[in-house]
């Protein structure tokens, strides 16, 4: 095992206690319909073994062969029963037109986005009070819902109509953070795409900004072991691209800063300097139109 293994182990192991890794996965195809120009599957996945997890798949209406996807994360935004609905329908808070399922299968790509605990169909419950209750139980909610989307990736490398050597991973804001812990936690995700949540812990603290992510953030004693850097450099030399608002309480503009000169350093010793890349923005917590050019410019040049 190489030194980046050992780290993802350790990082995996923070995460709490966590359904076998290696249980076998399964899903039931509710529908499959054109839907806006693309074919969208309605799917329930077994990912955990506890709660079946509702999932969209999209793909371009004339593909055929093996094509490269995408696993797009959603927000959170206390929008809790949107869920994996932002795929298909957008989220005027801070998202552009088109929605992410349009502008992925027009490039080209499919798409799975997976309903997080507490989203969408599985809402219901408090974020604060199933935090606190999994937390009794030795379970951390991050990690549960970090779980289940690397156990969407399992299903999304086994479809026949996937190319499991091109596989991607974006978000915005919760599905930013998403992205960029799964494709340090995981190398089968060739390229990762974040949206406005880059941001630097210890900063973050400095800034008194602690208050601005919700509870599922937080991750038990991670900071003894890990800086958001530290994270983000076991994505090397994989392309990277992060997209950030410099007025963004979110990511103080001084942690994207740190983050982003580890990473030059980081890509520079792996031989890879154009594999990163981090865009600052003169907005807030919204993307941008050119944030979107530049995502989809950025897939089609890696994946």
């Amino acid at each position: 095992m190489n030194g980046k293994d050992q780290q993802r182990e350790k990082l995996y192991g923070l995460l709490g206690d966590l359904p076998d890794r290696n249980r076998p996965v399964s899903a039931e195809t509710l529908s499959s319909t054109e839907h806006n120009g693309y074919i969208l599957e309605k799917l329930r996945l077994d990912l955990n073994g506890t709660e079946d997890v509702p999932a969209y798949f999209v793909k371009p209406k004339n593909s055929a062969g093996k094509i490269p996807a995408v696993l797009f994360c959603h927000s959170h935004g206390g929008q809790y029963l949107l869920g994996k609905n932002e795929m298909l329908l957008g989220n005027p808070s801070y998202l552009v037109e088109p929605e992410h399922a349009k502008s992925l299968t027009d490039n080209g790509y499919a798409a799975l986005c997976i309903d997080y605990w507490l989203f969408g169909e599985r809402a219901g419950a408090s974020e604060n009070d199933f935090f606190k209750e999994t937390l009794w139980d030795g379970r951390v909610l991050w990690g549960m819902m970090v779980y289940d989307q690397l156990r969407a990736l399992d299903y999304l490398c086994g479809r026949p109509d996937v190319d499991a050597s091109r596989i991607g991973v974006t978000g915005l804001s919760m599905g930013s953070t998403m992205s960029w812990w799964l494709a340090a936690l995981d190398e089968r995700f060739k390229v990762c795409i974040d949206l406005c949540c880059m941001t630097d812990f210890h900063t973050l603290i400095e800034k008194n900004g602690l208050h601005g992510h919700g509870i599922y953030y937080y991750v038990p004693r991670l900071l003894k072991y890990f800086s958001s850097s530290d994270i983000n450099a076991l994505i090397a030399p994989r392309p990277h691209l992060s997209l950030n608002g410099v007025l963004d309480n979110l990511t103080p503009d001084e942690g994207l800063y740190i983050i982003d000169e580890n990473m030059k350093k980081v890509y520079a010793k792996e031989n890879a300097p154009d594999a990163w890349q981090m865009i600052r923005y003169p907005v807030g917590h919204v993307e941008t139109p050119d944030m979107r050019v530049k995502e989809m410019e950025f897939f089609k040049k890696w994946l």
